[in-house]
């Protein structure tokens, strides 16, 4: 690996500021607010629509405009920062590695990040790139600041549908961190599971997996996830089950009409049905929602 970049809300910065300012600005407790995302974020939806069930028909765009006018625009300090990013992206570069830093966030952010002076090459967002998550021209863009190819280069995000998937299908490597509300309800969906190279709790894991030997990084890329047993779920990160179900629906109709009989040797069990390869939906809940 050459180059690591990283998604920006929820994997360096927390959301918790972002969503309690939107909760003072429409004058409803932050509570309501936090339990209204983590419905949407449940349900596979776009974070910002639990702003938009508060004030149908809002425009969240000219909203955050409104916001800014009046004295109550986008906020941003170090502690914001999880305690793990200065740390981890420093260590990271003594291993000679490029730490790029690029999400969906405003230019606002942007700005206010590279005051932050990170241990990062480069800071950018979708905004001041003009393309945004999970479109190809955005990982298009990463691989162009990258200085690497593809397969050289790893994509660090919490959201599924906009970090890990269209970051896969890119080219790229990707590590999927169990941190935020998508990161947390998605982490140990079977697509989530088949798809990351990597799967982490914490950014300080990520040196210890990327700074060893060639073949201990081999060893560890080679290595499937552990596998948890997760209750059904819908959304944009739900594999499609309408095969397995048919295949399992034959298999009783065949047993069914089968005469019965009494063998005494032990049946072979019948293999499980194989997963898909994670839809890649451009419609899934972007990045920019959790900004």
């Amino acid at each position: 690996m050459k180059t690591i970049v990283f998604d920006i809300g929820e994997t360096l910065v927390r959301d918790d500021r972002l969503w309690a300012s939107w909760a003072d600005w429409l004058g409803v407790p932050p509570h309501t607010v936090s339990a209204l995302v983590g419905a949407a974020v449940a349900q596979g939806r776009d974070a910002t629509d639990a702003l938009r069930v508060l004030r149908p028909g809002m425009d969240v765009g000219e909203a955050y405009q409104a916001r800014a006018a009046a004295g109550r625009g986008e906020h941003l300090d170090e502690t914001d920062l999880y305690p793990d990013v200065r740390p981890a992206l420093a260590e990271l570069r003594a291993l000679g590695l490029r730490v790029v830093v690029a999400g969906d966030r405003t230019a606002r952010a942007g700005e206010l990040l590279r005051a932050l002076d990170l241990p990062a090459d480069l800071v950018v967002t979708s905004e001041e790139w003009g393309v945004a998550k999970p479109g190809r021209e955005f990982f298009a863009r990463v691989l162009e600041v990258s200085g690497a190819s593809p397969d050289s280069t790893l994509y660090v995000g919490d959201h599924p549908a906009d970090d890990l998937f269209p970051a896969k299908s890119c080219g790229l490597r990707a590590a999927h961190i169990r941190r935020g509300p998508y990161g947390h309800w998605w982490a140990d969906h079977p697509d989530v599971l088949e798809t990351a190279d990597w799967r982490v709790s914490a950014l300080t894991e990520l040196p210890a997996l990327l700074g060893g030997t060639k073949t201990k990084r081999r060893m560890a890329l080679a290595a499937p996830p552990e596998r948890a047993d997760v209750p059904e779920q819908t959304g944009p990160a739900a594999p499609r089950r309408e095969e397995a179900a048919a295949s399992q629906d034959e298999t009783a109709l065949q047993e069914a009409a089968a005469p019965s009989q009494q063998d005494t040797a032990p049946q072979e069990q019948a293999a499980p049905p194989q997963e898909e390869t994670p839809p890649q939906d451009d419609t899934a809940p972007s990045e920019q929602a959790r900004a």
